[in-house]
């Protein structure tokens, strides 16, 4: 049986670089709007090939972008929920759940049944957290279909308190504004590119102690194979260490995101925004900012979020 695609063994415990970086700007390119047939045209012009040597083609980028490996993640065999293994992955399980959710993308193999358009949440993967009782806010839509931040009532088992939602352009809007206006202030430049290096410097710790994980998966296998440990053991301890890697990952994932935006003049930044990628304004953000968190409204029905947010900066500059 050949490899998957992005990966260096058939346990998807080791990753080949060059073919994770073909796999996310192929993605990058599909949310930017090309077709899966024009970016596998894209992939063989640049001579990348699948594991058999084939060229790529709508069908073979089609299976591999279904494939939940690539973001590490599996499907439950009896409900078919999504759930994360905590092993490396190409993709973030965000950018793979948007593919899911779009099923009539441009060249996929999967039904063309038109679904509603998905939203790109800036300020999520813990970014933003309820006020009231510290859970991070996920994406989630209102009964109307609204984009909004929502603490969840149980999140990954870790109870938030359910209360607080806010509307998403709202709080987007808002958080924008504060960061232009620190993109204004003398030093910013500075300011940003000593976050940036903090980053980068944080993302390589944490790259370190995801190898020192993987190691300690690997030697499990020895004294389980050889009988000196027992299943259940086994299994307490590769499920501990999973939910270690998978924490580790969406670190490495959040710093990388911030380390990794290109940095021009202050000026040039704030002026881009508006049509600026997703990806870059999301690191801008956290360059800037440590946390968002949301206080719940005064009563219901209230639209404003002056009074409901509070910005905690990262950088010495920002106050």
């Amino acid at each position: 049986m050949p490899r998957l695609y992005g990966f260096d063994n058939q346990a998807l415990t080791r990753v080949r670089a060059q073919e994770r970086q073909v796999v996310r700007e192929a993605v990058g390119r599909i949310r930017a709007g090309q077709s899966q047939a024009e970016v596998a045209a894209w992939m063989t012009a640049e001579g990348h090939r699948g594991t058999m040597g084939g060229e790529w083609t709508s069908m073979t980028l089609g299976r591999l972008l279904d494939n939940p490996a690539i973001a590490g993640l599996e499907r439950i065999p009896d409900t078919g929920e999504l759930c994360e293994t905590g092993r490396e992955a190409l993709i973030t399980p965000e950018e793979f759940r948007w593919l899911q959710e779009r099923p009539g993308r441009r060249g996929s193999i999967r039904s063309v049944e038109r679904r509603e358009d998905d939203y790109q949440y800036l300020l999520s993967e813990g970014l933003t957290v309820c006020a009231d009782c510290g859970q991070r806010m996920t994406g989630s839509r209102t009964g109307a279909g609204t984009p909004s931040y929502r603490c969840q009532s149980n999140f990954e088992g870790r109870g938030g308190c359910g209360k607080v939602r806010i509307n998403a352009s709202r709080l987007e809007d808002y958080v924008a504004e504060y960061v232009l206006g620190e993109l204004s202030r003398p030093g910013a430049q500075a300011a940003l590119e000593s976050a940036r290096k903090a980053m980068a410097a944080e993302a390589q710790q944490v790259v370190v102690r995801i190898a020192a994980l993987e190691g300690k998966r690997t030697e499990l296998a020895a004294p389980y194979a050889e009988g000196q440990l027992s299943r259940d053991s086994f299994v307490a301890a590769d499920r501990h260490i999973g939910r270690d890697l998978k924490a580790e990952r969406a670190r490495l994932r959040y710093l990388e995101q911030g380390a990794e935006v290109p940095l021009g003049g202050i000026e040039d930044l704030a002026r881009w925004w508006e049509h600026a990628p997703f990806a870059s304004k999301r690191g801008l953000v956290l360059l800037l900012v440590e946390k968002i968190q949301v206080h719940p409204a005064r009563a219901r029905g209230v639209r404003a979020v002056d009074d409901r947010v509070t910005l905690i900066w990262r950088t010495a500059l920002a106050a």
